[in-house]
């Protein structure tokens, strides 16, 4: 269930933290007419899953994931809610045969070559590269793209604005996730004017 072919013509994806529904399709909204048509919602609070399921029904043209999986019933739960794919820190056997099963898109994570190789193994092309910064960051990236030619990668974790652009320019990196699209904080306040103009600097990121 390589993610590759759904997420493949994205190149930048907000990754989100929000616990309110009516919330998330504002954004969802507001990604949209900045001209961004994907969104990450991790499952950091207690409203993720209402989240994705309320934009799965009320903003079809987006395409919402769930983040930040960790277990197998998150897997049957994001799917149960509409979750387009899932996303991992991490990752183990037992979610990778999740994926399969429920037949949901799903991008990896791997922070080390050997995991890297083995998520290739399982058929696994586009990976998360986490936590991005701390892991070594572009300069690894670089590094693993000789000896792990076959690998794309979707970094996530410290990347800045400015960041995503040197991220961008590497040739085994497909998108980058990134939260600086839409804080947290300008969420609960509202500010989706101010979200919806760094949004549309983040969808230019990806031409």
């Amino acid at each position: 269930m390589d993610a590759t072919g759904i997420l493949g013509r994205f190149r930048v994806v907000p990754v989100v933290v929000i616990d309110d529904p009516k919330l998330a399709v504002q954004l969802a909204e507001t990604l949209l007419r900045a001209g961004i048509k994907v969104m990450e919602i991790t499952l950091r609070t207690e409203g993720a899953l209402s989240s994705i399921e309320a934009v799965a029904k009320k903003v079809p043209d987006i395409l919402v994931g769930a983040g930040s999986i960790r277990n197998v019933q998150q897997f049957a739960d994001v799917s149960n809610a509409g979750a387009g794919f899932a996303v991992s820190p991490g990752t183990t056997s037992a979610l990778i045969n999740a994926a399969t099963k429920l037949q949901l898109p799903y991008v990896p994570g791997a922070a080390t070559a050997s995991e890297m190789i083995v998520l290739l193994e399982y058929g696994y092309r586009l990976q998360k590269f986490f936590p991005a910064e701390a892991a070594g960051g572009i300069e690894f990236l670089k590094s693993v793209r000789s000896p792990i030619p076959e690998a794309r990668f979707m970094p996530t974790g410290g990347i800045s604005e400015s960041l995503a652009v040197s991220y961008l320019a590497l040739p085994n990196v497909s998108a980058v996730g990134g939260s600086w699209i839409a804080p947290p904080e300008l969420i609960t306040e509202r500010k989706f004017d101010e979200i919806g103009t760094i949004a549309a600097r983040g969808a230019r990121l990806g031409v």
